[in-house]
C-alpha cells in the first residue's frame, strides 16, 4: 500500500494507535500460516496421544475445534508449542518453538512495512519481541486454580513495560492483525487513547494475587478503553506507551492473532538476547535478511543459550520492567 497519509499519521499521534482496512491479502499471507500450523497441531496431538494425555488426534476436526479439544483434555494451553519466541526463564534444549516459513514471511510482508515505514523509516528492523496468540471460547474451557480460563483475556500493559529498560529510547512500534476475522465478541485488543502522551506506567508482578502482570487501573483512563474488531487482512498499529488490553472471546470461534514489533536498525529491542534482523533498508538492500532457515537457526542457537541461564527465575538476564506491587 501506498505511505500513509497526514490524516492517518495524525490520528495516529493524537491517539497512540490507528487500526487499518485490507492492508495485505490474507489468501497470500494468513492461509500459508493455517495450513503451516495445522502440521505443528498434528504432531502436538501425536504426541499427547502417545502420551496418553489426549484421548484422540481429532484428526477429522477444523484446527479451532482441535485445539480446543486439546486445551479441554489436557487442562494445559501449550502456547509455547505454537509461538516463535521463548519463555523468559525455565528454557530447555527442547523447548517447543515454531520458526516456519510462513510466520517468516509474514514478518517481512511488504505491504505491512510500507505501514511501518511510514511511521519509523526506511530502516526497519524485524524486533524479536513477537509472538502468536490463540484464544478458544472461554466457555468451552477448563478454569485454573483461582477459578479462570486457563487462557482469556489479556491485561492492561504497555509494551514498552514487557522489555529491558535498555529500549526506553527506542521508536518500538506494535504491528498487530487476526488470522481469522476478529469481531468484538473474538476479544480482539481494546485500547485506552491518548495513553501513549504519559510516561511508562507501573507494571505490577501478580496483580491482586491473580498471577498476572497489569498496570493498576488507577493509573489510567480504563473506562476510556475502545474495542478494535478487524476482519483478515486489516492491521492495528501502536504506539509503545499506549495501554492496552484484549477482551474476553465470548465468541463460537477461536482468536487466532499475530503481535509483531518493529524499531529502526541500529536502536536497542530490550531483548538483545533474542535474534532480530533487518527487514528492509533502502540505504543498504543487501543488509536485509531474507533466509527463514537461517531464522530459525538463530532462534535454535538462542534456545540452547537460554537453556544455561535463568533456570531460577530471571537471575542472570532480566527481560523486563515489572515491579512487585505487594
Amino acid at each position: 500500500m501506498p505511505k500513509l497519509t497526514e490524516k492517518q499519521l495524525d490520528y495516529f499521534d493524537e491517539f497512540g494507535f490507528l487500526p487499518l482496512k485490507n492492508i495485505f491479502d490474507p489468501k497470500k499471507i494468513l492461509d500459508p500460516i493455517i495450513d503451516e500450523y495445522h502440521s505443528v497441531l498434528d504432531n502436538l496431538c501425536s504426541e499427547l496421544v502417545k502420551e496418553n494425555r489426549l484421548s484422540s488426534s481429532y484428526e477429522k476436526l477444523n484446527f479451532g475445534e482441535r485445539i480446543t479439544k486439546v486445551m479441554q483434555e489436557t487442562g494445559e494451553v501449550h502456547a509455547q508449542y505454537f509461538d516463535f519466541s521463548l519463555p523468559f526463564q525455565g528454557v530447555q534444549k527442547d523447548t517447543p518453538m515454531w520458526f516456519g516459513e510462513a510466520v517468516f514471511n509474514a514478518l517481512i510482508c511488504e505491504e505491512i512495512l510500507d505501514v511501518v515505514e511510514s511511521i519509523i523509516g526506511s530502516e526497519i528492523y524485524s524486533n524479536p519481541v513477537q509472538h502468536v496468540r490463540i484464544k478458544p471460547p472461554e466457555k468451552l474451557l477448563p478454569k485454573n486454580e483461582i477459578g479462570q480460563p486457563i487462557i482469556g483475556a489479556t491485561q492492561y500493559h504497555q509494551d514498552e513495560g514487557v522489555v529491558h529498560e535498555k529500549a526506553q529510547e527506542t521508536e518500538m512500534l506494535t504491528v498487530w492483525f487476526p488470522i481469522f476475522d476478529a469481531p468484538v465478541e473474538a476479544g480482539p485488543l481494546k485500547l485506552v487513547p491518548g495513553s501513549h502522551k504519559g510516561g511508562l506506567l507501573r507494571h505490577c508482578v501478580n496483580y491482586k494475587n491473580l498471577g498476572l502482570t497489569q498496570i493498576p487501573e488507577h493509573l489510567f483512563d480504563e473506562d476510556g478503553a475502545v474495542p478494535v474488531p478487524l476482519d483478515r487482512g486489516d492491521l492495528v498499529i501502536l504506539h509503545k506507551k499506549t495501554v492496552h488490553a484484549s477482551l474476553s472471546n465470548i465468541s463460537d470461534n477461536i482468536r487466532w492473532s499475530f503481535d509483531l514489533r518493529y524499531n529502526p536498525v541500529g536502536q536497542d529491542t530490550g531483548r538483545e538476547i533474542f535474534p532480530g534482523f533487518v527487514a528492509r533498508s533502502r540505504n543498504k538492500v543487501s543488509s536485509e535478511f531474507r533466509d527463514p532457515g537461517k531464522w530459525k537457526d538463530l532462534w535454535e542457537d538462542t534456545r540452547i543459550k537460554m537453556s544455561e541461564i535463568n533456570q531460577d527465575g530471571m537471575s542472570e538476564f532480566n527481560f523486563n520492567q515489572s515491579v512487585d506491587c505487594a
